[in-house]
Protein backbone atom coordinates (compact mmCIF):
# COMPACT_ATOMS: atom_id res chain seq x y z
CA UNK A 1 0.00 0.00 0.00
CA UNK A 2 1.39 3.39 -0.95
CA UNK A 3 0.54 6.65 0.74
CA UNK A 4 -0.32 9.86 -1.10
CA UNK A 5 2.14 11.97 0.89
CA UNK A 6 4.97 9.42 0.97
CA UNK A 7 7.46 11.76 -0.71
CA UNK A 8 7.06 14.48 1.94
CA UNK A 9 6.83 12.54 5.22
CA UNK A 10 10.47 11.50 5.68
CA UNK A 11 9.46 8.09 6.97
CA UNK A 12 10.86 4.65 6.32
CA UNK A 13 8.91 1.70 4.88
CA UNK A 14 7.32 0.84 8.25
CA UNK A 15 5.96 4.38 8.70
CA UNK A 16 8.44 5.40 11.41
CA UNK A 17 10.48 8.57 11.08
CA UNK A 18 13.63 7.84 9.14
CA UNK A 19 16.99 7.83 10.91
CA UNK A 20 18.17 11.34 11.60
CA UNK A 21 14.65 12.80 11.43
CA UNK A 22 13.23 13.29 14.92
CA UNK A 23 10.02 14.81 13.59
CA UNK A 24 8.80 18.27 14.50
CA UNK A 25 11.62 20.46 15.87
CA UNK A 26 11.49 21.46 19.55
CA UNK A 27 9.54 24.65 20.04
CA UNK A 28 7.73 24.38 16.69
CA UNK A 29 4.27 25.92 16.95
CA UNK A 30 1.09 24.38 15.55
CA UNK A 31 -0.50 26.27 12.63
CA UNK A 32 -3.68 26.86 14.63
CA UNK A 33 -1.72 28.32 17.54
CA UNK A 34 0.15 30.60 15.16
CA UNK A 35 -3.11 31.77 13.56
CA UNK A 36 -4.65 32.58 16.96
CA UNK A 37 -1.52 34.48 18.00
CA UNK A 38 -1.73 36.57 14.82
CA UNK A 39 -5.41 37.33 15.50
CA UNK A 40 -4.69 38.35 19.11
CA UNK A 41 -1.59 40.37 18.26
CA UNK A 42 -1.79 43.80 19.85
CA UNK A 43 -4.99 42.96 21.75
CA UNK A 44 -3.44 41.51 24.92
CA UNK A 45 -3.88 44.64 27.04
CA UNK A 46 -7.46 45.22 25.91
CA UNK A 47 -8.42 41.59 26.57
CA UNK A 48 -6.77 41.62 29.99
CA UNK A 49 -8.54 44.85 30.92
CA UNK A 50 -11.88 43.43 29.73
CA UNK A 51 -11.37 40.34 31.95
CA UNK A 52 -10.52 42.58 34.92
CA UNK A 53 -13.57 44.79 34.29
CA UNK A 54 -15.86 41.73 34.15
CA UNK A 55 -14.31 40.36 37.35
CA UNK A 56 -14.89 43.68 39.10
CA UNK A 57 -18.51 43.68 37.85
CA UNK A 58 -19.07 40.32 39.56
CA UNK A 59 -18.46 37.78 36.77
CA UNK A 60 -17.35 34.75 38.79
CA UNK A 61 -15.55 33.07 35.87
CA UNK A 62 -13.58 36.21 35.06
CA UNK A 63 -12.81 36.66 38.75
CA UNK A 64 -11.50 33.09 39.01
CA UNK A 65 -9.37 33.64 35.89
CA UNK A 66 -7.85 36.82 37.32
CA UNK A 67 -7.20 35.30 40.75
CA UNK A 68 -5.61 32.20 39.21
CA UNK A 69 -3.12 34.52 37.48
CA UNK A 70 -2.49 36.68 40.56
CA UNK A 71 -2.19 33.86 43.11
CA UNK A 72 -1.97 30.44 41.47
CA UNK A 73 -2.57 27.36 43.61
CA UNK A 74 0.64 26.10 45.19
CA UNK A 75 1.75 22.77 43.86
CA UNK A 76 4.55 22.33 46.36
CA UNK A 77 5.66 23.80 49.64
CA UNK A 78 8.78 23.61 51.77
CA UNK A 79 8.86 20.93 54.46
CA UNK A 80 10.79 21.58 57.66
CA UNK A 81 11.54 18.99 60.35
CA UNK A 82 14.58 17.50 62.07
CA UNK A 83 16.38 14.89 60.02
CA UNK A 84 19.59 13.12 61.07
CA UNK A 85 22.71 13.50 58.93
CA UNK A 86 23.04 10.86 56.23
CA UNK A 87 26.68 9.96 55.69
CA UNK A 88 26.27 6.29 54.81
CA UNK A 89 23.60 4.14 53.22
CA UNK A 90 22.84 2.72 56.67
CA UNK A 91 21.99 6.23 57.96
CA UNK A 92 19.02 6.28 55.58
CA UNK A 93 17.18 3.93 57.98
CA UNK A 94 17.54 6.53 60.76
CA UNK A 95 16.23 9.19 58.41
CA UNK A 96 13.22 7.01 57.53
CA UNK A 97 12.57 6.56 61.26
CA UNK A 98 12.64 10.35 61.70
CA UNK A 99 10.20 10.80 58.85
CA UNK A 100 7.78 8.25 60.36
CA UNK A 101 8.00 10.10 63.67
CA UNK A 102 7.29 13.41 61.91
CA UNK A 103 4.18 11.86 60.33
CA UNK A 104 2.97 10.48 63.66
CA UNK A 105 3.60 13.84 65.36
CA UNK A 106 1.60 15.59 62.62
CA UNK A 107 4.56 17.70 61.49
CA UNK A 108 4.32 16.48 57.87
CA UNK A 109 1.62 14.89 55.77
CA UNK A 110 2.05 11.36 54.39
CA UNK A 111 2.33 12.82 50.87
CA UNK A 112 5.10 15.22 51.94
CA UNK A 113 6.84 12.37 53.76
CA UNK A 114 6.68 10.17 50.66
CA UNK A 115 8.34 12.93 48.65
CA UNK A 116 11.10 13.34 51.22
CA UNK A 117 11.58 9.55 51.37
CA UNK A 118 12.01 9.47 47.58
CA UNK A 119 14.76 12.10 47.87
CA UNK A 120 16.45 10.15 50.67
CA UNK A 121 16.26 6.94 48.62
CA UNK A 122 17.94 8.64 45.66
CA UNK A 123 20.63 9.99 47.97
CA UNK A 124 21.11 6.52 49.48
CA UNK A 125 21.57 5.05 46.02
CA UNK A 126 24.13 7.75 45.23
CA UNK A 127 26.04 6.96 48.42
CA UNK A 128 25.89 3.25 47.65
CA UNK A 129 27.15 3.75 44.11
CA UNK A 130 29.95 6.00 45.31
CA UNK A 131 31.00 3.41 47.90
CA UNK A 132 30.99 0.63 45.27
CA UNK A 133 33.11 2.75 42.92
CA UNK A 134 35.57 3.47 45.74
CA UNK A 135 35.84 -0.25 46.59
CA UNK A 136 36.27 -1.21 42.93
CA UNK A 137 39.02 1.38 42.45
CA UNK A 138 40.79 0.03 45.57
CA UNK A 139 40.59 -3.53 44.26
CA UNK A 140 41.90 -2.51 40.85
CA UNK A 141 44.76 -0.62 42.48
CA UNK A 142 45.83 -3.81 44.28
CA UNK A 143 46.13 -5.79 41.03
Amino acid sequence: MTRNNDATTYTDESGKFATGNPGRPKGARHKTTQAIEVMLEGQQEALTQAAIDKALDGDVTALRLCLDRIAPARKDSPVSFDLPDIETAADAANAARAILKAISDGDVTPLEAATVMAVIEQFRRTLETTELERRLAALEAIK
